[in-house]
C-alpha cells in the first residue's frame, strides 16, 4: 500500500471537488432549454434571480443536482464499505439486499398505500423502514454467537434479495396501470418525482455514514487481511461490522427511498477509485463520496436531456455507462493477474 500524505488526500480531494462542480455546472446548464455557464453562475451568486430563467435553474434543476449528488455518494460510499467488510469486490447494497428491502417497503406503499389512506409522501418513510428492516433481518440470520460470518451475510443477502424481487414482481402484477408504471420507474431508478424538501434528509444520513466510517477507515484497511490478522492487530472486528453494517443501511436506505434502485453506482465507483488512488479507506471513502455524486449528476443530466422533452430513467444511464465500464475493469484486472 502506498504512503498517504496530508498533501495528497487534500489534493485528490480537492481535484474530486472541482470535477463535482464542473459536473453541477452542467447539470444546470444542460437540459430542454440550454444555458451557458455565465449565466448560470450569475444566477446562482444572485443576479438578477427572477424570470423564467431563475425558475428552471434555481427551482427545477438545482434541487435535482443536488439530489443526484447526494444519492450518488450514499451508493458509492455504501459500496466501498460493504467490499471491505464482505472482502468481496462484487459486494453491493444490491448483492447484499439492502436496497432490495428498501424497494420491498416503497413499493408495498406504492402498490396498497390508496387503500389504507397512504400518499406518495408515505413511500420514502416506507422504503427507509425496509431497508433497516433488512439489515436487522439480514443480521439475525446470519449472525451466530454475537459474531457475523462475511460468507453467510453475503449469501442470506442474495437469498433475500430473490425474494424481495419475486414480491416486488407479484405487487406489480396487481397494482393498477398508473401505479404499474411508478413501480416499473422505482425498479430502475429515477430522480424525476424527486422532492427538494427530501435532500436535507438524505444529507444527514450521508454525513452520519461518513463520521462513522472514516474514524474506522485504518480498521477496515486492517480488514483486507483477514479477520483473525486484523482482530490480532487489535481491531474489534464484530463491533466494526455492526456499526457499519447500520451506516450503510441508513445511506442506502435514504437512497433507494427518493430515487429507487439505481444500480452500479456502489459497485463501479469504488473500483474505478480503487484502481487509480489505490486500497486505503482513508482516501478512498471521502473520494467515493465526490466520485459517486459526479457519477450521478451527469448520469441524471444526460437521463433528462437526450432525448429533449422526455425523460429516461437514470437507472438506465447508469447500467448503460457502468456495465461496459464494470467489464473493461474486470478485464484490465484479470490482464495485470496474468502479467503478475
Amino acid at each position: 500500500m502506498r504512503v498517504l500524505t496530508k498533501t495528497a488526500v487534500a489534493g485528490t480531494l480537492l481535484v474530486l471537488l472541482l470535477l463535482l462542480f464542473a459536473a453541477a455546472m452542467f447539470g444546470l446548464g444542460v437540459g430542454p432549454a440550454g444555458l451557458p455557464p455565465g449565466e448560470v453562475w450569475s444566477l446562482l451568486v444572485g443576479d438578477d434571480a427572477a424570470g423564467a430563467t431563475a425558475d428552471i435553474v434555481l427551482r427545477v434543476r438545482w434541487p435535482r443536482v443536488m439530489l443526484a449528488s447526494l444519492v450518488g455518494a450514499c451508493l458509492a460510499v455504501s459500496g466501498v464499505l460493504f467490499q471491505a467488510l464482505l472482502r468481496n469486490p462484487l459486494a453491493d447494497p444490491y448483492v447484499l439486499g439492502v436496497s432490495g428491502g428498501a424497494a420491498l417497503g416503497g413499493i408495498a406503499v406504492l402498490s396498497f398505500g390508496s387503500a389504507i389512506g397512504l400518499g406518495a409522501s408515505a413511500v420514502p418513510p416506507a422504503a427507509f423502514v425496509g431497508a433497516i428492516l433488512t439489515t436487522l433481518l439480514l443480521y439475525a440470520i446470519a449472525g451466530s454467537r454475537g459474531r457475523v460470518s462475511a460468507t453467510n451475510l453475503l449469501l442470506t443477502g442474495v437469498v433475500f434479495n430473490s425474494f424481495a424481487s419475486a414480491a416486488i414482481v407479484f405487487m406489480a402484477s396487481i397494482a393498477g396501470l398508473s401505479d404499474g408504471a411508478n413501480i416499473f420507474l422505482w425498479l430502475i431508478g429515477s430522480l424525476s418525482a424527486s422532492r427538494a424538501d427530501v435532500a436535507p434528509w438524505v444529507a444527514a444520513f450521508l454525513v452520519a455514514g461518513l463520521a462513522t466510517a472514516l474514524p474506522m477507515a485504518r480498521n477496515l484497511n486492517l480488514l483486507a487481511l483477514g479477520e483473525e490478522g486484523a482482530s490480532q492487530l487489535g481491531v474489534e472486528v464484530e463491533r466494526v461490522k455492526r456499526w457499519l453494517l447500520v451506516s450503510t443501511s441508513l445511506m442506502v436506505g435514504a437512497a433507494v427511498s427518493v430515487a429507487g434502485l439505481i444500480g452500479f453506482v456502489g459497485l463501479i465507483i469504488p473500483h474505478l477509485l480503487r484502481l487509480i488512488l489505490g486500497p486505503d479507506h482513508r482516501l478512498l471513502v471521502p473520494a467515493a463520496a465526490l466520485g459517486g455524486a459526479v457519477f450521478l449528476v451527469v448520469c441524471d443530466t444526460l437521463a433528462r436531456s437526450l432525448l429533449g422533452g422526455r425523460e429516461l430513467p437514470v437507472g438506465a444511464i447508469t447500467a448503460i455507462a457502468g456495465g461496459p465500464l464494470f467489464l473493461w475493469l474486470l478485464r484490465r484486472h484479470h490482464l495485470r493477474g496474468i502479467r503478475a
